[in-house]
């Protein structure tokens, strides 16, 4: 991958998370956090991972992504000053959840500790 794709990719990302924490109106955009952006190399598609803060309220704000997409594109192709903007594809980033799962798994495990076992 080349370090100037890289670098839009970064650069997309942080632009991406301001325009939705600063310009967006919809209350669920203020729940979404971004994780991720990818590119492809003729940069026809963008992929945004996201994350949302309360999983009650992810359908809504995977709706409210889908509904503002033309917006977010016009935006961040400004801030960006992009000669070709990709068309944005929203992806649910699963990892923040698998990795709370895992940590529930763990907690739930009944390990005993070195006091237990002298007993």
């Amino acid at each position: 991958m080349s370090l100037a794709l890289k670098r839009l990719e970064s650069n997309s990302l942080r632009e991406l998370s301001i325009i939705l924490s600063r310009e967006s109106r919809n209350e669920y955009l203020h729940e979404v956090t971004l994780t991720e952006v990818r590119i492809t190399r003729d940069l026809s598609y963008m992929t945004v991972f996201y994350s949302v803060l309360n999983d009650k309220h992810k359908e809504k704000a995977a709706q409210a992504l889908e509904d503002c997409k033309s917006f977010l594109r016009t935006a961040l192709c400004q801030k960006i000053n992009a000669r070709k903007m990709p068309e944005i594809i929203w992806k649910y980033d699963e990892s923040l959840a698998y990795g709370n799962h895992m940590n529930e798994i763990i907690a739930s495990l009944n390990i005993p500790h070195d006091d237990e076992e002298n007993e």
